[in-house]
């Protein structure tokens, strides 16, 4: 007979004995938990607001892919732990990574499927739109799995609210490092004067271009332009090109999605004669290596916030994404999307541990008021992308100790604003793909 076959039986003698004693018992109450021990743990439905479609559908099967797994591993533990799974399905939505079809996949989440907590999203314009129209107003638990806007970090509608976390760092880190990378604070033999900017008119665009701006300024550069474009990809973008190159500046950089930067490097190598790029998170994509070709693309250099490829989580994760997505290659803020949807995850795992048994009692409220307690310290640090590791985190819960999540991503220490501070790493096209050169630590990025 197993530990929990024991507990089991030993509950319903000490249920018979005081119902025998005229007793009324609350199983609820009087047993914390006891009620899914002896049937079925409560199931609530996750959302996901993803881009399978648009500016950066090459993303969104793997996204969907990582949140999949991470969810699964959270059942198949729940089934050890409690009994049955915990998570009724995750509900993945096309955001065409634009705000406005977001919005109206998120209200069907919320409305429709009823979910307490939505992963969104990879687009911060998206982020904000979803956050401020739908999950803020619902009291709905939003974690954005690419979020990098500085804007997320002081939302206004999230300030008493404490609904929208993101599993990945603000672009005021990743801002400094593309500034100390551009003015040869990294890479030897690599440094540019002057600069400017091509950037998608939304919080991810915007927030990058400015903190890269004000950092490479403080370090002694001179930028130039930033320059805006539509979020709706456009046949031509000549207008910004010109405006953004008009006095030379030495480099460019493109915070802006694939398919906008695909069109942009060609019409910039095409006719201005022009192929001085750095690249950002968003520019590491497949889509922008077919288009432009790996000849004028190999070596040039970027920053994206990433994983440690050696730590122990990551190595986990990419081992059991691989073998349950049957992808060969893993994008940038997949290993944070796994994140977003193991929190979410954990927290549920955490409120049926202290004895919730009604589906209806899991809220958004509920779940968010568990992430920093499954996440930060104090507590025994759980590896993520192991099922062990998993399994293992459900039954400390169970137990009524405390864990720390340490993130496939890197840290998932939550901040007050929901924030947290993962490594950026500097990466460089290939001729046929794209390569890791160097990390920075999270605690060697300068504080602005």
């Amino acid at each position: 007979m197993s530990e929990l076959d024991l507990k089991n039986a030993d509950r319903r003698k000490f249920i018979k004995t005081a119902g025998a004693a005229g007793g009324v018992i609350t199983l609820s109450a009087a047993l914390p938990g006891a009620l899914w021990a002896e049937g079925a743990p409560p199931q609530v439905p996750i959302g996901q607001v993803v881009g399978f479609t648009g500016s950066a559908a090459e993303y969104g099967t793997f996204y969907q892919g990582a949140a999949q797994l991470a969810l699964d591993q959270v059942n198949a533990a729940a089934k050890e732990v409690f009994g049955g799974p915990i998570v009724e399905r995750l509900i993945s939505e096309d955001s065409n990574t634009l705000p406005t079809p977001a919005i109206e996949a998120a209200r069907k989440l919320v409305e429709a499927d009823g979910v307490p907590a939505i992963i969104a999203a990879w687009s911060s314009g998206v982020t904000v739109a979803v956050a401020t129209s739908v999950s803020i107003p619902s009291g709905v638990l939003q974690v954005g799995n690419g979020t990098t806007s500085p804007l997320v970090s002081v939302l206004p509608e999230d300030k008493d609210a404490d609904l929208l976390f993101r599993t990945s760092p603000s672009d005021a880190l990743q801002g400094v490092v593309a500034a100390d990378l551009a003015r040869g604070n990294i890479i030897p033999d690599y440094k540019f004067e002057t600069a400017a900017s091509v950037y998608i008119n939304n919080p991810y665009g915007q927030g990058l271009s400015n903190a890269f701006a004000a950092a490479f300024e403080k370090r002694g550069g001179k930028m130039l332009a930033e320059v805006a474009h539509p979020e709706e990809v456009q046949p031509t973008y000549r207008a910004q090109i010109t405006t953004a190159l008009k006095d030379k500046p030495d480099v460019l950089l493109l915070p802006t999605y694939p398919a906008h930067t695909a069109q942009i490097l060609k019409e910039s190598r095409d006719i201005f004669s022009y192929t001085s790029w750095q690249f950002t998170d968003a520019n590491r994509s497949k889509e922008v290596l077919d288009a432009v070709g790996g000849k004028d693309l190999a070596g040039k250099l970027g920053t994206v916030p990433s994983a440690d490829p050696e730590s122990p989580s990551y190595k986990s994760f990419a081992e059991a994404f691989r073998e349950s997505s049957g992808q060969d290659r893993i994008p940038p803020f997949t290993e944070t999307t796994y994140d977003a949807a193991m929190v979410i995850g954990l927290a549920l795992a955490k409120l049926v541990a202290d004895g919730t048994t009604d589906a209806s009692k899991i809220t958004g409220r509920a779940l968010s008021d568990q992430l920093r307690p499954i996440a930060n310290s104090p507590g025994e640090k759980i590896v993520g992308g192991s099922q062990d590791e998993i399994t293992k985190a459900l039954q400390m819960l169970r137990d009524g100790k405390d864990i720390n999540y340490v993130g496939a991503g890197g840290s998932v220490d939550f901040d007050d604003n929901g924030d947290v501070k993962t490594p950026v790493a500097i990466w460089k096209f290939t001729e046929d793909g794209d390569e890791t050169v160097k990390i920075v630590p999270a605690d060697e990025i300068a504080s602005e």
